[in-house]
């Protein structure tokens, strides 16, 4: 009888815990930092008890944004700097592992598996890339055999890849761990993230998961921030000083909804590739703002964000009194928040934080939550999506 070799009796061994401990990690499209989320994890499925153990957000130093960014969603980028980032982000991305479990005083060999999203730097599906003979894709750096050999846990990584390998467009993955562990039977809720992009799956009462719908809606804060950094140097517009310094421009506002994207039927994926400053300017042309005040392109942005998200809800979401919970860097800007309760005045709006889950943190989670259904899990039929469990498995040895 020939025995298992070493890795895959270690990855048998992980997988037959009846508890794990698992980190996942997040890197945005807003190169903010590196979200580290420790948690422990019993069952599988619907079955699913997670606990989150520890978290932290470890910021980026410009210098590294600024290396990311020479290649961060741009249809032409250098071969050799997007071969040598990453295996750079993969190991960067180990450091900062280690410098957390040092700071939390974890012993790595405590911790079963890293499950890391990795640093996506394009994404295409093929209704935006529109080359016929080319199917949906995305591309996210930073390898896992870099971050498994240097911090000695097993990684998993690569996820968004078998969602496209079996149909889906990869994104956005929020559906699984929204389901899992933010359904609930009676209660028609939506859980609403808003990242760099601004994501949300409806999760309807009834507990029918043919109807449940998981899409990207539009802007995040992608295009708050990019301005920010244009027209003020800032990386954000922290407590939206900014933009209740600012008036919205209606004529703005109105060419902005105009986009195509928004005509087009969920669930559907989009990104900076699309939702970036160009995109901006050409609606400014449009629309006779190009000389607006900052401000108030900074106010209307904001606003933008937040209507494209309710216009969405209500044509798509069944029911007025539907619960919506928020997480992300989005669901502690204060304009945002206070233009979608204006704009959505049946539905209570909270922070995902009364569902048990850090809204900073839920991005991690679903990741280190991903990594678990890869070792014990079993495919889960929602909606139209395809029933997959998905990760590469990196082995330290």
């Amino acid at each position: 009888m020939i025995a298992l070799n070493h890795n895959l009796q270690h990855l048998f061994s992980i997988a037959q815990k009846p508890s794990k401990t698992g980190i996942g990690l997040m890197s945005g499209t807003s190169l903010d930092g590196l979200d580290i989320a420790l948690c422990k994890f019993t069952g599988n499925g619907l079955s699913t008890h997670f606990e989150l153990v520890q978290f932290i957000t470890i910021p980026y130093p410009d210098d590294f944004k600024l290396e990311v960014q020479q290649v961060f969603a741009r249809r032409n980028a250098d071969l050799e700097k997007i071969t040598l980032l990453n295996a750079y982000i993969g190991s960067y991305h180990a450091e900062l592992i280690l410098q957390a479990l040092g700071q939390w005083k974890a012993d790595p060999q405590e911790v079963d598996f890293i499950a890391s999203h990795g640093q996506t730097i394009y994404h295409a599906p093929q209704r935006l890339h529109q080359h016929k003979n080319y199917p949906n894709a995305t591309l996210q750096i930073g390898d896992g055999d870099h971050i498994a050999v240097k911090t000695g846990i097993l990684t998993i990584s690569d996820f968004r890849q078998k969602h496209i390998a079996a149909g889906g467009e990869g994104a956005p993955l929020a559906l699984y761990g929204d389901v899992l562990l933010g359904n609930k039977t009676g209660q028609n809720r939506v859980l609403l993230n808003i990242g760099g992009i601004a994501n949300l799956t409806w999760l309807p009462g009834d507990g029918d998961f043919n109807r449940v719908l998981c899409t990207d809606i539009g802007p995040g804060n992608t295009l708050i921030d990019a301005a920010c950094r244009k027209y003020f140097d800032k990386p954000f517009d922290e407590d939206s000083v900014i933009a209740y310094k600012g008036r919205v421009n209606k004529d703005l506002l109105t060419a902005l909804l105009s986009h195509s994207f928004f005509d087009e039927k969920g669930p559907k994926t989009t990104g900076p590739e699309l939702f970036n400053l160009a995109m901006v300017a050409e609606a400014q042309q449009r629309s006779g703002t190009v000389k607006i005040s900052g401000e108030d392109l900074i106010c209307t942005l904001s606003a933008f964000t937040a209507a494209s998200i309710a216009g969405f809800v209500k044509e798509n979401i069944a029911g007025d009194h539907v619960k919506i919970f928020t997480s992300g860097g989005g669901a502690r800007n204060p304009f945002v928040i206070g233009e979608l309760k204006k704009l959505l005045p049946q539905a209570a709006i909270e922070d995902s934080s009364l569902l048990g889950i850090n809204p900073d943190a839920k991005e991690a989670i679903l990741f280190a939550l991903l990594g678990n259904e890869a070792l014990c899990g079993a495919p889960i039929r929602i909606g139209t999506n395809p029933a997959v469990l998905m990760g590469k498995f990196c082995f330290p040895v």
